[in-house]
């Protein structure tokens, strides 16, 4: 026989051994494996069971709308009644045409002065307008505080997150035209 062939035959001895070797540890884990089974019991707490949901009727006919325009109308003009009110002067007063549309539907594409006082130019609905300071711009009781060449001041009324009417300053930034030749 060749030096091969008596590796070979020996190596697939030694496999087999190896095999039968390893099915005497398969028996004795399987035995191990049954009585943990036997010998472990799950404690498992029981479920809490659910609390009852008992839904309550939504009545929309019987209440006042939340979100009406008419609630909230009431509500600006007792808020102007009082005399310490931020809105107390400017619900007597004329609106301007401007106070008709919101600051984010302007834009302000110049400036000029007449008789040395600043104008703004604001572009709304392509339609062209001039401000000055003292006018009133925006839905938020806008007034027109400063005028640059580059931006409109102003400051508005407007509602904190606990209902109370303070002033805020915001701008309007100058809008430089895109895609025109120079």
């Amino acid at each position: 026989m060749s030096a091969r062939r008596r590796v070979a035959v020996l190596s697939a001895a030694l496999l087999v051994a190896g095999l039968a070797g390893c099915s005497a540890d398969e028996d004795e884990l399987q035995q191990w494996m049954e009585q943990q089974r036997r010998e472990v019991k799950p404690n498992v707490p029981p479920l809490v069971p659910p609390k009852k949901f008992t839904p309550e009727p939504y009545a929309t006919a019987e209440g006042v709308e939340p979100f009406s325009a008419q609630k909230l109308t009431v509500a600006i003009k007792q808020e102007a009644r009082q005399p310490s009110s931020l809105l107390a002067g400017e619900m007597n007063r004329r609106r301007e045409p401007l106070e008709a549309f919101p600051l984010d539907s302007m834009t302000m594409v110049g400036s000029v002065a007449k008789e040395g006082r600043p104008q703004a130019l604001l572009r709304v609905d392509n339609l062209l307008y001039q401000v000055k300071v003292g006018d009133y711009m925006g839905q938020n009781y806008g007034r027109v505080t400063r005028i640059t060449e580059t931006e409109v001041a102003l400051r508005e009324i407007v509602q904190d997150a606990a209902g109370e009417w303070i002033e805020r300053m915001t701008t309007l930034q100058l809008q430089e035209q895109q895609g025109r030749a120079r």
